[in-house]
């Protein structure tokens, strides 16, 4: 964070000082939600959880050599008084917060080492599927170029986004956004605290559908981060979409467009898929070409590594570093479509960080990829979550699919992912085999006695359901048996 006093934190979030705090006292540590994240000289944001409270871990935070906590009340300890910065709503605040340093970022050439650098940009990306790791794309092929800031893992909500945010300081000059919703008005919200100079949307779908309540207003919610777009913004489009393209009609300004279309401003052409699930193709403007082989596991990475690549064109990047970056890219984020091959001859694919119909289809069709037809593909599917009325539909159009790839074994984990296996039976009839099971312990004993070398093994569903606890034994594992 920018170096501020403690009586900036309290102009910033409109709160009064309490105890022992000077006004004057610097403060430019990091800001932390976690007492345990604590550095000295930093500032501890006491919110309150659905099991914790954080004003209970005020004085453990003050002990590690937080200068000022951020509460709804006063506190003390047994040595006394806390030095506190009292405030009505601590989670509007620390929004408040982030939006004040930005502001202040943005205000002014900052002053690094005695150069001098630009206010930062910043890039904002939303979508039904993709945006952790098109985030993770675009952090490193930025960050070659100027000190780029990025969110960690999927810091995407009211809380995660002020923390990365709040990370920035006066040598930034990237600051990369993830921005998530589950209801309508949500990245409104987020682009309030930090509207974005560049605004990805890679894909409206069947995400958290309980709280939308239809497609048409995931559509909208998505739609709102282009309407939060900082003046003379850019907005970066998926032309693959037809929900996406239509958001250049409110734009208000600049529109780029990504896909595989031939009428896309950033394109792929000549795809292919290898065996491992890795994509190649020609990365395409109307001026310019450049191969790119992606790192990543499925050909769905190609529409995130269109959107990244749009986005880094469009703030100076030339095309061959663009290709050579995108080529030498890495996932970030665990339990995303991370591949491991086992001393015992088991494939894992770790995709168990969260699911909706979209990235669930998008997985499967990998795990086909990767087998090919000489191993035996296995997918442990747990519930998708969020999905209001449509969800035992959509359960079951997964179902189908198995069939569809000839999946050879399935394992549906909990009641909840239940029709999964109706589709199975439903469907066509398929060679595979299926299991039901009640939850994560029962799948893993199966798959004990069920997989065997050669096997290439998916594990994914929603987080709230729990198999990525399974897939993190699974990769950990020498030998299930």
């Amino acid at each position: 964070m920018i170096a501020l006093t403690a009586a900036d934190l309290a102009a910033l979030v409109a709160g009064t000082l309490t105890g022992p705090v000077d006004p004057g006292t610097p403060v430019s540590g990091p800001v932390v939600v976690d007492s345990r994240l604590v550095e000295p000289g930093g500032v501890f944001v006491a919110l309150r959880g659905e099991h914790l409270d954080g004003h209970d871990y005020a004085g453990a935070a003050v002990e590690a050599g937080a200068r000022v906590v951020l509460t709804e009340r006063a506190l003390a300890d047994d040595s006394g008084a806390l030095p506190c910065l009292v405030v009505t709503d601590v989670g509007a605040a620390l929004g408040a917060l982030a939006h004040g340093v930005l502001a202040r970022l943005r205000g002014r050439d900052a002053d690094a080492g005695g150069s001098r650098t630009p206010a930062p940009k910043v890039v904002g990306v939303t979508g039904s599927v993709g945006k952790t790791t098109t985030k993770d794309l675009l952090a490193q092929l930025l960050s070659a170029d100027a000190p780029t800031v990025a969110a960690v893992e999927s810091f995407n909500n009211p809380i995660g986004l002020p923390l990365t945010v709040l990370r920035a300081d006066a040598a930034t000059q990237y600051l990369v956004l993830e921005m998530g919703a589950s209801g309508v008005g949500h990245i409104a919200e987020l682009t309030r605290i930090a509207s974005p100079d560049v605004a990805v949307v890679l894909a409206v779908g069947h995400a958290h559908l309980a709280g939308f309540g239809g497609i048409d207003a995931v559509a909208r919610t998505k739609a709102e981060i282009v309407r939060g777009l900082a003046p003379h913004g850019v907005a970066v489009l998926n032309a693959d979409d037809p929900r996406v393209a239509e958001m250049a009609r409110i734009a208000p300004g600049r529109v780029v467009t990504f896909g595989r279309s031939r009428t896309a401003d950033v394109r792929a052409r000549d795809e292919s898929v290898d065996r491992a699930g890795r994509a190649s193709f020609t990365l395409a403007t109307s001026s310019a070409a450049a191969p790119v082989r992606l790192r990543l596991v499925g050909d769905h990475h190609v529409t995130n590594a269109l959107a990244a690549a749009a986005v880094a064109l469009e703030l100076g990047v030339a095309i061959t570093d663009v290709a050579a970056r995108l080529s030498a890219a890495e996932p970030l984020s665990a339990h995303r479509m991370h591949v491991l091959d086992r001393a015992d001859g088991v494939t894992v694919i770790d995709d168990a960080y969260n699911a909706n119909p979209d990235s669930m289809r998008a997985a499967l069709r990998a795990l086909g990829t990767i087998a090919g037809r000489d191993r035996r593909s296995v997918a442990v599917l747990g519930e998708m979550l969020e999905l209001g009325a449509e969800s035992r539909q959509e359960h079951a159009e997964i179902g189908h699919l198995l069939v569809d790839l000839d999946i050879g074994l399935a394992v549906v984990v909990g009641a909840g992912a239940g029709a999964i296996a109706d589709g199975v039976i439903d469907g066509s009839p398929w060679g595979g085999a299926l299991h039901r099971v009640e939850d994560v312990a029962a799948a893993r004993l199966l798959l004990r006695e069920e997989l065997r070398p050669g096997d290439v093994v998916l594990v994914k569903s929603s987080h709230g359901a729990g198999l990525w606890r399974l897939a993190d034994e699974l990769v950990a594992a020498e030998d299930p048996a």
